[in-house]
């Protein structure tokens, strides 16, 4: 089953050939300018630099009316009109990748991984200096979703349409697309995406509980009221919408995320009765029953049981009672956890351990495969601390780890995005000496409205700014983009947009974990990881 941006189309019909005929030519790996470049030394890893442009990188992805403290000075407002045909105000929330279509389930998937990431590693992300622009890349994102919550049960759930806007060619400034937008209610459920919103926005009440009590109280309300439209009205929100098919297909069903949903409703509230909810379908939802090898923006599975096995070891009182259940949960998360250390005992059964590349990068599929990296990086770092308070082992089939193994993978998945990887390339634009200059973005590849304000359209976007082949006008710093494939080659070419394309759910995941080694980092300069657990000092001398 495909997980990545399934049915992506290409740019344009002949745009797709072209793409066919050259990968049948010539195989994928570094490109003619990498190659003219001397092999350089391996350089040091920046975490802190890392984690301060993938913050940047969500301000570049910023739909609606932008503030006077945007730090991406190429972009401008855009989408102003979204939700007028409806007679809602939809302006604002993110586009996904490099096209203008406001997609639902992958942004609130987006914010919820930013979420989850201020919470579990807060005092880590305050220590690099950017608590302030995390919590901006959040609420700009919670704050769409209150908006498009119109009604207890109605979400509108997409704006803009997949297939016209990827004819076009276009900056977001210039857009002349369709923007219709498209909603789920009780006679067209949406039971996935209402769980998703539902879960960003019941993390998102937790990061805000402190500095802004009156706003987390509004996410949260919100919150509920999401989770009792998706639990009551069942369905999965692309049998409602046929638009998002081709491009985000709910492939996994819905009852993850309302196992999702339900998990981080108990933690933001405490209340047993959604931890019931969890427990009680268990089996039902196939919480207990799913042994994965990928989290992503569809399969949310390995993030239930990560949640659930956090209960128990952290002690949580109410989870005693459920011991039983949330046992079963764990075991599914260490299941996951050891796929990804490669640690099932593989024994031809297929589908054991998470497959890795030559390189050493973790590989679940050829479309945007950096995605299942990030995620992956991010549910091994939390569940390292987690480990680490209980003082806990992971136990692997083919042998026990440690919570610094667990971080130590963590890691070398970062450092392989950011170079360390057979091309020395980064596949964080922006970061480092040599990374993706021809990045798949509509934005990004034409010259900056503000410095060119003429009016370029449809298919002259095409024909000026798609084709040519030197580098994008305008850096797209933070952006992950799809990466390399099973064998470590990448091609930099704005036409191969499994691999160049860079998406908002990449890059989320990676700012808790850049965070966490940032600090661990800093700390080991220090002369120690004074301030960490036993474990991760260990691992960081």
């Amino acid at each position: 089953m495909s997980r990545g941006r399934a049915g992506r189309t290409a740019a344009t019909p002949a745009a797709a050939l072209l793409f066919l005929l050259l990968l049948l030519v010539a195989p994928l790996g570094r490109d003619a300018d990498a190659a003219a470049v001397p092999e350089p030394e391996e350089e040091g890893v920046d975490y802190g630099a890392a984690l301060s442009k993938s913050l940047l990188y969500f301000e570049a992805q910023r739909s609606g009316r932008l503030p006077h403290s945007q730090r991406v000075p190429w972009r401008g407002h855009s989408g102003l009109t979204d939700g007028l045909q409806q007679g809602v105000d939809l302006v604002g929330g993110y586009y996904d990748a490099g096209d203008h279509v406001k997609f639902g389930l992958p942004m609130a998937f987006t914010v919820t991984m930013l979420a989850w990431g201020a919470i579990d590693f807060a005092d880590d992300v305050r220590a690099a200096g950017e608590w302030g622009h995390a919590l901006e890349a959040i609420k700009w994102g919670t704050d769409y979703f209150v908006k498009a919550h119109t009604e207890p049960f109605v979400y509108w759930a997409e704006v803009g349409d997949g297939d016209t806007d990827h004819y076009c060619w276009q900056r977001p400034e210039d857009m002349t697309t369709s923007r219709q937008a498209y909603r789920i209610d009780k006679d067209n459920p949406g039971s996935d995406l209402a769980g998703e919103t539902a879960a960003a926005l019941a993390a998102a009440s937790i990061v805000f509980r402190r500095s802004n009590p009156h706003y987390s109280h509004l996410l949260l309300h919100h919150a509920q009221q999401m989770f009792e439209f998706g639990d009551r009205y069942r369905g999965t929100y692309d049998s409602s919408i046929a638009e998002v098919r081709s491009y985000y297909a709910s492939v996994s069903g819905y009852r993850d995320e309302l196992l999702w949903a339900a998990l981080w409703l108990h933690r933001a509230t405490g209340r047993p009765d959604y931890l019931r909810y969890a427990v009680d379908r268990a089996e039902d939802f196939g919480g207990v029953g799913w042994a994965m090898t990928e989290f992503s923006w569809d399969v949310k599975y390995a993030g239930v049981q990560v949640l659930a096995a956090k209960l128990l070891l952290e002690g949580d009182p109410g989870a005693l009672r459920h011991r039983a259940v949330l046992e079963q949960y764990k075991a599914k998360a260490e299941h996951y956890l050891c796929a990804c250390l490669g640690r099932n005992g593989g024994n031809g059964s297929g589908n054991v351990d998470v497959e890795r590349s030559p390189g050493g990068m973790l590989y679940v599929r050829q479309w945007n495969n950096l995605q299942y990296v990030s995620s992956a990086a991010f549910l091994l770092t939390a569940y390292s601390r987690y480990l680490s308070s209980a003082s806990g082992l992971l136990r692997c089939p083919a042998g026990a780890a440690a919570p610094s193994d667990l971080l130590a993978l963590a890691r070398s998945q970062a450092d392989y995005i950011l170079g360390r990887n057979p091309l020395r390339l980064s596949y964080m634009v922006g970061y480092g000496r040599r990374y993706p200059v021809r990045v798949h973005h509509r934005g990004a590849s034409i010259v900056a409205h503000k410095a060119n304000s003429r009016f370029i359209g449809c298919m002259q976007g095409f024909d000026d700014w798609f084709g040519r082949g030197r580098a994008n006008p305008n850096v797209l710093a933070g952006a992950i983009v799809g990466g390399p494939n099973g064998r470590d080659e990448f091609r930099d070419d704005r036409g191969n947009y499994m691999q160049t394309e860079a998406c908002t759910y990449n890059t989320a995941p990676m700012v808790g974990v850049f965070a966490r080694l940032h600090r661990l980092a800093t700390e080991a300069a220090d002369g120690g990881c004074r301030r960490g657990t036993a474990d991760e000092a260990a691992d960081c001398r």
